[in-house]
């Protein structure tokens, strides 16, 4: 059996990845290569995203790295942050984003899914959206609420995206 080599957080935010991998208490965690129908609804939600951000003042990004924790490190298929994240972070996002957004790949699991959820959420993100791409349906969970999406509508407080005028 092989065992990784566990490495520091501050030599994950100075490693490059072809596709960027999530870093897990010293473990580097590779995420599951998209599919088309992931990377169209990713495509088409930073398009919507992206025409509401100025009256939200938000900013709207894809596959960003977020600092969870001192030793986690996540990359949401796409994250809705107030701010841009300052120069001495390198660009990670250090302070809860408002939304982030996990689009499911066939390898993804229920427990992975889910711990990603609760990190997300005790980090102090408010609203975390999981979506299937084939289904278009999912889950919105916010610190007080969890909802099953079936109608293709997913919300927050402050909007809502209807992902029926998904076309691929």
């Amino acid at each position: 059996m092989a065992v990784a080599e566990l490495i520091s957080a501050e030599q994950y935010r100075h490693t490059s990845f072809e596709h960027d991998a999530e870093f897990v208490e010293g473990r580097i965690v590779e995420r599951p290569a998209p599919t088309f129908s992931h990377a169209a609804l990713q495509t088409f939600l930073i398009r919507q995203l992206w025409a509401i951000d100025t009256q939200l003042h938000t900013l709207s990004l894809t596959e960003q790295r977020v600092q969870t924790q001192p030793n986690r490190f996540r990359i949401p298929d796409v994250c809705v942050v107030a701010e841009k994240p300052d120069k001495q972070s390198r660009g990670i996002v250090t302070r809860p984003p408002y939304l982030c957004i996990e689009i499911l790949s066939p390898e993804d699991t229920m427990v992975e899914t889910m711990e990603k959820v609760r990190e997300y959420l005790s980090f102090g993100v408010e609203w975390v959206w999981v979506i299937d791409p084939v289904s278009l349906s999912g889950q919105t969970y916010s610190q007080t609420a969890v909802t099953n999406v079936g109608d293709r509508i997913f919300s927050t407080d402050r909007f809502s995206l209807d992902l029926s005028k998904v076309e691929f």
